[in-house]
């Protein structure tokens, strides 16, 4: 017969066996995890991140909400606001605007408009974006909201349209403002949007490599023009509190990545450190389209509408973004919405995706109507209401 001790010995032996086996499990979790997650590179910056801009996800991030001022960046929303004036007409590509002794008199880079001259928004366009011109933007300011303070207001309310939770603009320009302040995570919003709200505008400016005004020919700052052809934006910053900036967008193989690097030390140093982002980003994930724009995904049931079933998908092509040799371990579900009553409309949330890797939680991302479903007569009504209280 055992002793007590001889027992409790044995207890202790089992729970300490069991606990190596459970911190072996957690070892090859561990593991797993890290093969999935590519190890990204450390820059030397205040703050950056990498998004795949096909399926949104960020693939890698440091402080991506650290309050920064963004100094040049801050130029994104007055061309963000002089392309949505442009496309409701509010101003025209050849209109020529008049400059203000306040345009011409205001500091740091210019296109060298000259006071009380007029000059077409095409021009100021290219002296905004290529030569970073603060007298463009006040000028272009000024004529779109009457005065560059209601111009700043009219960021702001854009800023909190996209979704820039972390941002407040004081000027068109980016100049130094101590209420001036923005993040990288709202950044990369604003320039996402930048290029999917205006596409052609975006192609058509954003790659000019120099721009020639009054006889005075200016580079594009943006280095990474000139270092890879698959860059084709986005915007420079630089003042002595925000330190070298730099938002770059790349394509390659229809694949679009957006990069943004705050506090750098050096104009190269942003460039380079943008560049080893880019290249990481690429060439440790894939990206696996799901599903095509208005493919049918499924069709669910609706009650009380003028047709019985719906079809259910996603409005844009639908993509995940992977660890490069993972794609063939992704799995989907689709989670339908309970009781679809009509109306619904175009777009309207019908359902979730759920999509795992290697048995393990990726994201879920929701399902959308594709098309519309109007409320059917009174007798359809009545008659469905009648079998969804017994089932």
């Amino acid at each position: 017969m055992r002793s007590p001790q001889c027992k409790t010995q044995k207890k202790i032996t089992m729970q300490l066996r069991k606990l190596f086996f459970i911190f072996l499990a957690l070892i090859c979790a561990g593991q797993s995890l890290a093969q999935q997650a590519p190890v990204p590179p450390e820059l030397a910056a205040k703050s950056w991140l990498l998004l795949e801009m096909g399926s949104g996800q960020m693939l890698t991030s440091t402080k991506p909400d650290e309050r920064l001022e963004p100094a040049s960046l801050t130029k994104l929303m007055t061309a963000y606001l002089t392309f949505k004036a442009l496309q409701q007409k509010t101003i025209a590509i050849d209109q020529p605007l008049p400059v203000s002794e306040k345009a011409w008199r205001t500091g740091g880079s210019k296109m060298f408009i000259r006071v009380d001259t007029q000059v077409p928004v095409d021009d100021l366009i290219k002296g905004m974006i290529v030569q970073s011109g603060n007298d463009a933007c006040v000028t272009l300011a000024e004529a779109i909201a009457g005065s560059e303070e209601s111009f700043a207001q009219m960021m702001n309310r854009e800023a909190q349209r996209l979704g820039m939770k972390n941002s407040n603009f004081t000027n068109s320009t980016g100049l130094p403002d101590p209420q001036l302040y923005t993040t990288a995570r709202d950044l990369s919003l604003l320039a996402s949007a930048l290029i999917r709200d205006f596409p052609e505008d975006y192609k058509k400016y954003y790659s000019m490599k120099e721009f020639r005004y009054n006889n005075i020919t200016q580079p594009n700052r943006n280095r990474l023009l000139y270092i890879d052809p698959s860059v084709d934006g986005v915007k420079t910053g630089h003042t002595e509190a925000a330190g070298y900036c730099l938002i770059s967008s790349a394509l390659r193989e229809n694949r679009r990545l957006l990069s943004v690097v705050l506090g750098t030390k050096s104009d190269s140093a942003r460039a380079n450190e943008s560049l080893k982002l880019l290249n990481w980003g690429f060439l440790s994930f894939d990206s696996v389209t799901l599903f095509t724009k208005d493919k049918e995904v499924t069709s669910l049931r609706v009650w009380k509408g003028t047709q019985n079933m719906i079809k259910a998908g996603f409005n844009n092509d639908f993509s995940v973004v992977l660890p490069k040799g993972y794609a063939d371990k992704l799995k989907s579900e689709f989670i339908p919405t309970t009781r679809l009553i009509a109306p619904i409309t175009v777009g309207q949330n019908i359902g979730l995706l759920k999509v795992s890797l290697d048995g393990k939680p990726y994201g879920e991302y929701p399902v959308l109507a594709l098309e519309e479903v109007p409320l059917g007569n009174i007798f359809v009504r009545i008659w469905d209401s009648i079998r969804l209280w017994f089932n």
